[in-house]
């Protein structure tokens, strides 16, 4: 049996993969690092309160073989500091893989500010070596998000609108719903041959027929 340990559990994806792992019969542990209490309860959950400052103080507390990260934004110290800070522990720790989401074109050399953080923490994850490093690069996640906007409404509707469009080599930019997102990531588990293996759209889909 296994642990796995996973941030951005309140998120939109994070929450579908925590219930992914919950179920998963591969692990007897699945702890979740969260700001925040969750409002749920199961016998394999533990769940910590911390974030980036507090994370060194609860090292003794974390156990993984596996690890998640499904955390969002922008800003350097919060989004890129903390997932590289947290996989190190995890992989001191004993964790051989490394699950994250990322996005669909993250380069350190985008001129979008956000798809050069995704491409910093790619980069960073990938110095850490680990056994296996899997990389989802989404485009548009689709689901109903906390505080769901007018303007996110539309652009989710037009999206769905013009997912049948991307085809072949655009096939990446297909939107995709959180919780397949989340299912394909669970999948991956049992599908770990390469160091790093990069997943987009069609990556991800063929993910939930294995």
């Amino acid at each position: 049996m296994k642990k796995a340990v996973i941030y951005g559990a309140s998120g939109l994806v994070g929450s579908h993969l925590l219930d992914e792992l919950l179920k998963n019969s591969s692990y007897d542990q699945v702890t979740a690092i969260v700001r925040k209490p969750l409002p749920i309860q199961h016998p394999k959950l533990k769940m910590l309160i911390g974030d980036y400052y507090t994370l060194p103080n609860l090292k003794d507390q974390i156990e993984a073989d596996d690890m998640f990260i499904a955390l969002g934004g922008t800003k350097p110290k919060i989004h890129v500091d903390y997932p590289v800070l947290a996989a190190q522990i995890a992989k001191e720790k004993g964790a051989q893989s490394v699950f994250v989401i990322t996005a669909v074109g993250a380069s350190l050399r985008s001129r979008l500010p956000y798809l050069r953080v995704k491409g910093e923490i790619e980069k960073k994850l990938i110095a850490l070596e680990f056994e296996h490093t899997h990389i989802f690069r989404p485009c548009m996640i689709m689901g109903k998000r906390k505080g769901f906007h007018l303007t996110e409404k539309t652009v989710l509707t037009i999206w769905k609108f013009l997912n049948p469009f991307f085809m072949a080599g655009m096939s990446r930019y297909k939107g995709m719903e959180a919780r397949n997102i989340a299912q394909a990531m669970r999948n991956a588990v049992n599908h770990q041959s390469e160091k790093v293996k990069i997943y987009h759209w069609k990556e991800m889909n063929d993910l939930l027929r294995s």
